[in-house]
């Protein structure tokens, strides 16, 4: 007997965890032809999720909905149309709902998960690296990363799996021992170093600059990213967690002089997704997690420790232990079930810790153990 009710949050304004409102009994509609039944095991949050509980998202967002883009869970039930996976299969949510493969569409990049449609990084981190085809990341470049959020920390992976060279910026010489033990080859003090931007470039072989900037600052080192890359580098601009900038901001005249390429990145296609979890199982790669659990009653407690710990070198994991919410699916996604409608609702107080559960982001397709 599949539920018929569920326990959710929804958003309801714009005055931070203040606009969770907790629904301990939401109505599941019925399980039509394209859609799927998710038992969630846990979801993460991202700053993304903090700024849109704000109403500080650049993009559109509506009121009345169930937050968080980032979820994992076990597919229960499928309906009649779905033939992509099966009951037992485990699956990861994908952040845009549209996007199969290649540049978006203005049609399809409106939708995204906890956004403009109900919800549940790392895809981040992937794009800026891989994500421009003929200027990927490849072994011998140069990357420098920033920060130690979640992109930051999976964007120093991910290039050192490729045999890249990093050079990784932080703010705290305490997070430096979890940067340093993830491969960094390089650490710069971005507080203490005003010049960091001449530094990386003098860290670089050759001291010709770095290939690659993920950056995720936004305005305020934007002027430091350009005096490190290098003739044809590429920096791929994510967020903008250091806010405005009171500063006179570079223009698209420091692109012509330095010869390189500045884009935009906001997550990536589902083939992206499915290239970067292989690159997650083949190279054993995983997530810096907070040891901190929550359960989903404590989702708005969730949301004040994540601000609390200025972007630290970890990603707090929501715990939902298991948990129930529909997602409807279009034939032309491919009956895409990396797509959940919400955040869903545990059934019992089972917490499911990290270690336990790491593997659902290696592949969208995966049995439960019998």
């Amino acid at each position: 007997m599949l539920p018929a009710t569920t326990k959710q949050w929804t958003l309801e304004g714009n005055h931070g965890s203040d606009s969770l409102q907790f629904d301990p009994s939401a109505a599941i509609p019925q399980l039509g032809e394209r859609e799927v039944l998710v038992r969630f095991h846990f979801a993460s949050l991202n700053y993304r999720d903090l700024i849109i509980s704000k109403g500080a998202w650049a993009l559109p967002t509506l009121n009345h909905i169930v937050p968080v883009s980032d979820g994992a869970g076990t597919i229960e039930a499928i309906g009649p149309g779905v033939h992509r996976f099966q009951p037992g299969d485990r699956v990861l949510t994908l952040f845009k709902q549209g996007r199969i493969a290649g540049s978006p569409a203005n049609k399809t990049e409106t939708k995204s998960g906890g956004g403009t449609t109900n919800g549940a990084s790392r895809q981040y981190a992937w794009n800026a690296l891989y994500g421009l085809a003929g200027n990927t990341v490849k072994a011998g470049d140069t990357v420098l990363t920033q920060g130690t959020g979640g992109v930051g920390m999976f964007a120093l992976q991910f290039a050192k799996a490729a045999g890249a060279r990093v050079i990784a910026t932080m703010g705290s010489e305490s997070k430096a021992e979890i940067i340093r033990s993830l491969g960094a080859d390089h650490i710069i003090n971005y507080k203490a170093e005003s010049a960091r931007g001449t530094v990386a470039a003098r860290l670089s072989p050759d001291s010709l600059g770095v290939n690659h900037i993920v950056e995720v600052v936004g305005p305020q080192s934007m002027a430091q990213s350009f005096k490190a890359i290098r003739v044809n580098g590429c920096s791929s601009i994510i967020g903008f967690l250091g806010g405005p900038s009171t500063e006179q901001q570079p223009t698209f005249l420091e692109c012509l002089s330095h010869e390189c390429v500045v884009r935009g990145v906001y997550v990536g296609s589902r083939m992206l997704f499915e290239d970067m979890n292989r690159a997650i199982d083949a190279n054993g790669i995983e997530a810096v997690v907070d040891g901190r659990v929550f359960t989903l009653e404590e989702a708005k407690e969730a949301y004040q420790y994540m601000v609390r710990q200025d972007r630290a070198p970890i990603v707090p994991v929501l715990v939902t232990g298991w948990t129930r919410k529909l997602s409807p699916i279009s034939m032309n996604m491919c009956c895409d079930l990396c797509i959940f409608v919400g955040m869903a609702i545990p059934t019992d107080a089972m917490a499911v810790q990290y270690q336990e559960s790491r593997t659902l982001a290696g592949t969208d397709k995966r049995r439960k153990p019998s």
